[in-house]
């Protein structure tokens, strides 16, 4: 017997076995304790080892895979091909950066996913080969997640919204929106806060959770609408034809001509009041256009009318002064 073994214990039987870890020691070291552990004190470690070296292989893979879907190097990222996209034509240069944007939010949503699979996989792979039981692990787990849950429900929320709002393109960097809260152009995009600038200059920033409703003034198309107010003295139909006449003249002119999508309409009558007759005129222009089209309409039509000695509002309530 040999004496490294205590008082009547025997060798390991497992010294006789060829090829296995306890005769490798046991030829090494000549220990039989150290034999008889050798699969707790090599193998698996090593086994482990070998998991997590699998699983950063794996993780390293896949996110390089979605660096390249992500980078799209001045075109659409393949990633976004088979998304839907309502990124005005308006926006210039700033549809690259609202493309990179949203490629690289939804490109990180899914590094964070592939990680916490891989990893999460490996853990539990690793503590199988150490014989713990997964059963009570996998209960309390459930029970802290859904503590967790219930006291960052609104974290949860916000992620949840910024996902499926980037998923969807409802409004992206550049975009003129109105999320109740505020209105203004969209600066950032992410997952749990939109930011985005007033007219005033102020910067919101707003919860996705938050946004119940989204109102979008750069998709598709827009109407520049102009509402002009004359007096009651004033000849409707001709009001209606100086009007017509400069609408045609400035969407027919630079730099107008390129953003307008129909032809201009008037639609005549829209409001009466006791202080004048509003004349309603509209534009279907490309998103994002409306406001400058209707700022020049207005201002070529007020001229206009005053050269035509169309009556103003409130005219009946201050006559013209006689003649000197």
């Amino acid at each position: 017997m040999n004496s490294t073994l205590p008082f009547n214990m025997e060798p390991p039987k497992c010294i006789t076995e060829d090829g296995t870890w306890c005769a490798e020691v046991w030829r090494l070291t000549g220990n039989e304790w150290l034999a008889a552990s050798a699969g707790w004190l090599v193998a698996k470690p090593l086994k482990i080892l070998l998991i997590f070296a699998i699983a950063f292989a794996i993780r390293f893979a896949l996110r390089r895979v979605i660096d390249r879907l992500t980078s799209g190097n001045g075109k659409t990222p393949a990633l976004l091909r088979p998304l839907k996209e309502r990124a005005p034509q308006a926006l210039g240069s700033l549809v690259s950066e609202r493309r990179q944007q949203r490629a690289k939010t939804i490109g990180s949503v899914l590094k964070s996913v592939i990680t916490f699979l891989v990893y999460g996989l490996a853990f539990i792979l690793a503590l199988g080969e150490l014989g713990v039981q997964l059963g009570p692990i996998i209960a309390s787990a459930g029970i802290v997640g859904v503590a967790l849950g219930f006291g960052a429900q609104n974290l949860v929320k916000d992620f949840l919204s910024g996902i499926f709002m980037m998923l969807e393109d409802q409004y992206g960097v550049g975009d003129v929106v109105d999320v109740g809260p505020a209105s203004g152009t969209i600066e950032a995009v992410g997952l749990r806060v939109t930011t985005l600038r007033d007219v005033n200059g102020t910067v919101w920033y707003v919860r996705n959770g938050e946004i119940l409703r989204v109102g979008n003034s750069s998709q598709g198309f827009a109407v520049a609408v102009v509402d002009l107010p004359v007096g009651y003295g004033a000849d409707v139909d001709a009001v209606i034809d100086v009007l017509g006449r400069v609408a045609t003249q400035v969407t027919g002119e630079e730099p107008f001509s390129s953003d307008v999508i129909e032809p201009p309409e008037i639609l005549g009558v829209e409001k009466v009041t006791p202080e004048s007759i509003t004349i309603r005129m509209t534009v279907k222009v490309r998103p994002g256009r409306q406001w400058a089209v209707q700022r020049a309409l207005r201002a070529r039509a007020m001229g206009a009318m005053e050269e035509e000695g169309v009556q103003p509002p409130m005219g009946r309530m201050f006559p013209p002064s006689p003649p000197a």
